[in-house]
């Protein structure tokens, strides 16, 4: 090819060029009308053209010859640019714009680009344009905006171009039959494909592929297999994409049994196994837990691509298998976006953040750029560790890239900035945000309930329901918990009572362990035991640690001990409520009781897990426990502590020590 377009550089050996060119068939002549040999030997150029650059040649020299206004030729240009791997859909549209009367195979070739591209909503509206121009739509172009609508989950428009394929006469046509089947599956309406498919008089593979992949899409085995029984009993030899749809119906099911009848059928029909093949085999017998056979597979398969790897690192992660699943991951010839998020979700699973934000370090020297679910979940890690350097990191990582996030990141932010301390910064962060769903109101309301900004959250919960959001079952236990940390009794009862009537959201558990807490914490501990005895459900161990914890704070020792029996009942060695309860009894100084509670957990082995805490300083993160002294530099801290506790004590400041007594001895 370029042995040839190294001549079309110049103007002056263009006729030699041309002359040069042999076409092995004349009717290519007689079936076009070309204004000369030279447009024709082009046009024959283009082909065979197979890169962009090739494209640029051979466009340079239309515009030199004059034909840059020959439809025949420039629908060509636009063709190979929008419908090619090699192509450009922008450039195909700047030609398109540039021709004032744009042909119909113009139009079919930029709809069936649009289609096919992460925009498919412009090839909706280039076909609205096109029946604005005149232009009556064909076979060729109603596929491709069924297409569209399907990815856009555009089912009233669908309708439309349904109805006017009818109209046009080209309703009955398969590949617009397949193309609306579609439509219906991606919308969630398997009875209407079923009915659509019913209709398909000569039904093709991609017929049969579509339905058994709608069924498969919502996870009814049964029908799948049906579907494929029947196709079997027709004749239908099956291919690739029809065992992908069955497996996948398989893996969703856990049904290893079906799962291993798919494959058998795979090796007994000889239909070409390939690597999408290969991938969802291993999928099906990973979800199925055969994880040997998920192996063998994977060994088996000579030329692995990246699926195939971040398959089988998902795959040992779901198992708890974390360390293979790394092992695997750092044997990879070549990781992409999703391999890393994959590995990333794996640590986030376990709770293992401080290794969720190095395999981020290692990804970042690594050159790979994040996406959307990477930042989602550094953001989780760093709400968990409390980590504010690294979460205002990702923030302007955010900022820098003028990407048009999605909701879901700046709920991250939120939730992130709340748990690390500054809520005034998540607050700034939902007033601006240009779109906000359900969840972007319930993690807000969440965070000022974290802080004790009851107030706040109440006043955000009514601006809600102004905004026509209607809460759910989320909402209202963070607005509960808003009122519970603000002291707010009256306003947690008045929203409590209107839960069912008004929200019209049924009261769960939680809800009830709010209340509880509410009412605990306002000393009303009576009334909070009546309400426990009018639950609908059996109270679980954090409602009455909850009550529990209000009677510590009351100093209500008569109530802890009769909570004491239904906590033990439900969890026996839970060291942190003996604890719980025995501080209660330090308090009031009963000494006996104390000394009872801790023979009882010596008697039954149990113990106090001390809990962790953790600081940040210059970028590395420190652990201690109570009473630590492990650290290198403990000795200062120390003295520094004594400093401090020296100088609250002279400025009138008295320290309470009896609540950590016990929790800081070993039992």
């Amino acid at each position: 090819m370029f042995s040839l377009l190294k001549y079309l550089t110049v103007g002056s050996r263009l006729k030699h060029t041309l002359s040069s060119v042999y076409f092995p068939c004349k009717a290519f002549c007689s079936t076009h009308e070309f204004k000369s040999f030279s447009h024709q030997t082009l046009h024959f150029l283009l082909e065979k053209c197979s890169s962009m650059r090739e494209l640029k040649l051979l466009q340079a020299q239309i515009i030199l010859l004059g034909l840059k206004n020959e439809n025949l030729t420039l629908g060509k240009l636009i063709s190979f640019c929008a419908v090619d791997d090699a192509g450009d859909l922008q450039y195909a549209q700047l030609m398109f714009d540039q021709n004032p009367r744009p042909n119909k195979f113009m139009y079919n070739s930029l709809i069936r680009g649009y289609s096919n591209s992460d925009d498919p909503i412009n090839a909706i509206l280039l076909f609205r344009r096109m029946i604005c121009s005149g232009l009556t739509p064909n076979e060729f172009t109603l596929p491709f905006v069924l297409k569209a609508c399907g990815c856009k989950s555009a089912y009233w428009e669908a309708v439309l171009v349904h109805g006017l394929a009818v109209k046009l006469g080209i309703g009955s046509l398969v590949v617009v039959q397949n193309a609306l089947m579609a439509v219906f599956v991606v919308c969630g309406l398997i009875h209407c494909a079923r009915k659509v498919f019913d209709d398909i008089t000569d039904k093709t593979l991609v017929s049969w592929n579509s339905m058994i992949g709608g069924y498969s899409r919502t996870g009814d085995w049964k029908e799948a297999f049906c579907l494929f029984q029947k196709m079997r009993e027709r004749g239908m030899e099956p291919d690739g994409f029809t065992f992908v749809n069955l497996l996948s119906v398989c893996s969703q099911s856990s049904d290893s049994d079906l799962g291993r009848y798919v494959h058998f059928c795979i090796e007994i029909t000889g239909v070409k196994i390939d690597i999408i093949v290969r991938n969802a085999l291993m999928d099906m017998y990973s979800k199925c837990g055969d994880l040997h056979s998920a192996q063998a597979i994977f060994d088996r398969t000579q030329e692995k691509n990246v699926v195939s790897w971040t398959s089988m690192i998902s795959s040992y992660a779901q198992h708890g298998s974390i360390e293979v699943a790394r092992q695997i991951f750092d044997q990879m010839p070549g990781r992409n976006v999703v391999s890393w998020n994959s590995m990333i979700s794996c640590y986030l699973r376990e709770g293992q953040y401080t290794e969720v934000l190095d395999l981020f370090n290692k990804m970042h020297n690594s050159k790979v750029v994040p996406d959307e679910a990477t930042l989602v979940g550094i953001l989780a890690a760093c709400s968990q560790l409390g980590d504010l350097v690294m979460g205002k990191k990702i923030h302007n990582h955010i900022l820098s890239n003028k990407r048009g996030y999605g909701v879901t990141l700046y709920n991250s932010l939120i939730d992130m900035y709340a748990k690390c301390g500054p809520v005034g910064t998540s607050l700034d962060i939902f007033l601006e945000m240009p779109e906000k769903n359900l969840v972007s109101w319930n993690v807000i309301i969440g965070a000022l309930a974290l802080h004790g900004r009851g107030l706040e959250a109440v006043e955000l919960f009514e601006k809600m329901q102004a905004d026509g959001i209607m809460p759910d079952g989320i909402t209202l236990t963070g607005l509960l918990s808003a009122c519970s940390h603000s002291g707010l009794i009256d306003m947690g009862l008045y929203y409590f009572d209107k839960m069912s009537v008004i929200y019209k959201v049924r009261r769960e558990i939680e809800h009830y362990a709010c209340m509880v807490d509410l009412l605990g914490r306002g000393g009303l501990l009576v009334e909070a035991i009546e309400l426990i005895g009018r639950m609908p459900m059996k109270p679980d161990v954090v409602i009455w640690g909850a009550l529990l914890g209000a009677c510590r704070i009351h100093g209500n020792v008569e109530i802890g001990k009769q909570i004491l029996k239904q906590i033990l009942e439900l969890e026996p060695h839970s060291g942190g409520l003996y604890v719980l309860i025995s501080n209660i009894y330090w308090e009031a100084q009963r000494w006996e009781d104390v000394n009872k509670i801790r023979k009882l957990m010596k008697y039954h082995g149990i113990k106090k897990y001390r809990a962790i805490s953790s600081i940040e300083i210059n970028g590395c993160i420190y652990e201690f426990m109570v009473d630590d002294k492990t650290h290198q530099i403990s000795s200062s801290n120390y003295a520094m502590l004594d400093q401090l506790t020296d100088h609250l004590r002279s400025a009138g400041y008295l320290c309470n020590y009896s609540s950590v007594v016990f929790e800081a001895e070993e039992i």
